[in-house]
């Protein structure tokens, strides 16, 4: 503990210098905003620090202040927008003379740090990066990913404008090309492989797609075996993006990047399960954790293609591809049924009470049940000719 608090305190100094060396005068940070210039985000560092510095020249344990990004008592809801963090939303106080805090707070110090340097040279590292440049300190790669968020939030600085990327899980493929920030070319019309999405979605420019509709995928393996039936071109001119499970920012990033780009219908293909509807609700209203970057993240018009827990009866789908629900399903169910979303579209609460009914789930995969090929050929043509789509 007491080489910890060397430590911390080595970090205050180092940052203290580098406060005196470029002290502006002092704002009071405004609310998030989209886009926020360097400097202004070196000034919210600096105001960080001088906080602490000011206690510690009082004689007094500095705190840092970080808005509770797990409790929905500070979410409200808006459906133009999704879940978002109310202004003046209760904090979480990190103190630098407690043992359950001083390691978080000596962490925070230490990715300021980093971060006041990455923006000060107009430069960009990984979150893993930043894990790997002191892995005592921060124990594992979960804490420096938490902590980013943490400081964006705090700051009231888009992630993305910390200069702090993320490794990305997500794939793309389908009608699109663009160039990323360096210049480079990225083509996703080859049908037969995916291409990651980028870890710098912000700096995506020059989109060129004559995709009719856009399809979230949530499993990956159902992503590939849509990728080798040749979808996108088969049926219609799309692109198709997995998030492999719960999506990663960048992927959500990508979507509303499509979305604010090409104006074109969003799909979300996902199990029939509460953790499947969970996921689509996430890209579509977005999540308490990441609440403070709503109007980045969430893509409202995203609508709920299938698999639908009705589709299980009218398919007839064989008893022996379908799963019970288990305890903690219902409990899943349950809670979603009380989100503040739900209200806004009852035909999705139809769908869920329809499966707490009928006690039994599905994954996507269950439609091979009935042919092999009915997902690609049968399901998704006629779902979207029946709405018009293609």
């Amino acid at each position: 503990m007491e080489s910890l608090g060397v430590e911390m305190f080595a970090e205050i100094d180092k940052l203290r210098a580098q406060l005196l060396n470029n002290m502006e005068v002092i704002t009071e940070s405004p609310p998030v905003e989209e886009e926020i210039n360097n400097r202004e985000i070196l000034t919210r560092i600096e105001n960080v620090i001088l906080g602490i510095v000011t206690s510690l020249s009082k004689g007094e344990a500095p705190v840092l202040a970080l808005p509770n990004r797990s409790s929905w008592a500070n979410i409200s809801f808006d459906s133009a927008i999704g879940l978002q963090m109310r202004p003046g939303s209760s904090c979480t106080t990190i103190k630098s003379d407690s043992p359950s805090s001083v390691t978080k707070f000596a962490q925070i110090l230490q990715i300021l740090q980093v971060i006041y340097r990455l923006v000060q040279s107009n430069s960009y590292a990984t979150k893993r990066d930043i894990y790997y440049n002191d892995t005592q300190l921060f124990g594992s790669q979960t804490s420096v990913d938490t902590i980013v968020d943490d400081i964006s939030c705090m700051l009231k600085v888009p992630r993305r404008s910390l200069h702090v990327l993320a490794t990305t899980k997500g794939l793309i493929s389908g009608d699109l090309c663009y160039l990323e920030e360096d210049g480079t070319r990225i083509d996703c019309r080859s049908g037969s492989a995916a291409v990651a999405v980028s870890s710098n979605i912000g700096g995506i420019k020059n989109i060129v797609s004559s995709a009719k509709f856009v399809l979230i995928v949530e499993k990956d393996a159902t992503f590939q075996r849509l990728l080798d039936d040749n979808l996108c071109t088969k049926l219609s001119p799309c692109i198709m993006i997995t998030g492999k499970g719960m999506p990663d920012v960048n992927s959500r990033l990508m979507v509303r990047k499509l979305w604010d780009t090409l104006h074109i219908p969003i799909f979300a293909l996902v199990d029939a399960d509460p953790y499947g509807i969970e996921i689509m609700c996430v890209y579509k209203y977005g999540s308490v954790s990441m609440s403070f970057e709503a109007h980045s993240l969430t893509v409202p018009s995203v609508m709920w293609l299938g698999l639908l827990p009705s589709d299980l009866q009218r398919l007839r789908v064989p008893e022996d591809a379908l799963i019970p629900l288990t305890q903690r399903d219902e409990s899943k169910l349950n809670n979603l049924l009380k989100r503040p979303y739900l209200a806004s579209q009852p035909e999705w609460q139809k769908e869920m009470e329809l499966m707490q009914q009928s006690k039994v789930k599905a994954e996507i995969q269950s439609l091979a049940a009935i042919a092999p090929d009915f997902l690609t050929n049968i399901y998704l043509p006629n779902k979207l000719r029946y709405g018009g789509w293609i």
